[in-house]
């Protein structure tokens, strides 16, 4: 460090050295150390702050993680707010039900399933094999409360019920569209899972629709697939979409698998409801026929000239006719071997079963069935009867 020496009063700045002259050497050896120290620093500079194309990728890199992050954090809080307007309106359903021994003894045994409230006075959607053959029916609310429940009706087309409490200022639930709804869309399922864990809320994406499965002897068409968990338990409970609109009931699980579940599309439960309103029962119609679904595989197996539509045939045994005598379809003409394609001109396929079409009308209704026979195409109408 230099030292600075301040001049006293009086006293006189002492003379300066000559200057010495700088020669060419000097200014030679100044580039050279220029260009040295000018080459290192820009190495330096561009080995060690990032290239364009660098922060340009941690850009993006930070622009999707947050992008991912605000999809997650959408998603849940969809989830959440669905669970918020649905749940409040899901009641735990307990049965007791009286049940002969093989000795002979009757004893109770308890079950349990969902459901959900419609009207705001207590009438309630379930699934009919929720209901005991005898025995006492109780719904619970999600704020606890208990009441006695009655059957109010049964759908014989349908594995539906719908019973009701005494009670007032219930909330309820709203019904979404299950015509709408496409594969990979996401739902909620909230049920008394197992029977003793009320409201349980788990989720999923719809897997397929259209499914035709067959249940305990019974057939269900035009059933929902979800991955959504079902248990016992859950039966009756609803299937639900972003919105909070219910758009299926929740009925069966496939046995053996793990996230194959079927919901009853709420469009079929609809009908139910409003027969219901209308007449004080649920109605259904009857057309009298035995027959398969046309698939791509059963009309290259069978040869046939369409693959769409079903296919009247008869079953293994005497009594599995495939045109019930005295029926709609008997009087109408229909025959084994008829090829129907189509219902007053809505084509039969995979996406629009024969009772999915059938479901939108009423006992008494009269329909245009399209039918194949023999290579050729005719159209027939017949009355729909009542299911009984």
């Amino acid at each position: 460090m230099t030292e600075i020496t301040y001049l006293d009063e009086g006293e006189t700045a002492p003379t300066p050295p000559p200057k010495k002259s700088i020669g060419f050497g000097f200014f030679f050896g100044f580039l050279i150390l220029s260009l040295i120290f000018g080459g290192a620093g820009g190495f330096l500079v561009g080995y060690f702050l990032p290239t364009k194309e660098a922060k340009q990728g941690v850009v993006n890199s930070a622009t999707e993680s947050t992008k991912k992050e605000k999809i997650v954090v959408e998603e849940s809080s969809a989830i959440i707010d669905t669970v918020k307007k649905v749940g409040p309106a899901v009641v735990s359903i307990i049965t007791t039900d009286n049940v002969m021994d093989f000795f002979g003894d009757v004893y109770q045994q308890k079950g349990g399933g969902t459901g959900f409230v419609l009207t705001s006075d207590g009438l309630i959607l379930t699934n009919k094999h929720v209901l005991p053959s005898s025995g006492e029916l109780t719904v619970v609310t999600r704020d606890g409360n208990k009441f006695k429940a009655q059957v109010r009706a049964m759908d014989p087309f349908t594995d539906l019920a719908l019973i009701s409490i005494n009670a007032k200022n219930l909330p309820v639930v709203e019904l979404g569209d299950s015509d709408l709804i496409e594969v990979g869309q996401h739902v909620v399922a909230i049920g008394n899972a197992l029977g003793e864990f009320q409201n349980t809320v788990t989720s999923g994406v719809i897997s397929a629709k259209g499914r035709t499965i067959i249940a305990e002897g019974e057939r269900f068409d035009n059933m929902i697939q979800t991955d959504a968990a079902i248990n016992p338990g859950n039966s009756g409970g609803p299937l639900v979409n972003l919105k909070g609109q219910v758009i299926g009931i929740n009925t069966v699980v496939a046995g053996g698998a793990e996230n194959i579940g079927f919901a009853i599309p709420i469009n079929t439960a609809k009908y139910a409801v409003e027969s219901f309103k209308k007449y004080g029962k649920i109605r259904r119609p009857f057309v009298g026929i035995r027959y398969i679904p046309i698939t791509k595989e059963t009309a290259s197996v069978n040869n046939l000239p369409v693959d769409y539509g079903v296919l009247i045939l008869r079953g293994n045994t005497s009594t599995d006719l495939a045109v019930t005598p005295s029926s709609p379809a008997a009087k109408a003409g229909l025959k084994e071997g008829d090829i129907i394609t189509a219902i007053n001109d809505q084509r039969i396929d995979e996406d629009h079963p024969l009772n999915s079409i059938l479901s939108r009308y009423y006992p008494g209704d009269v329909v245009e069935f399209t039918i194949l026979r023999g290579g050729k195409e005719f159209k027939t109408t017949l009355t729909l009867g009542e299911l009984e």
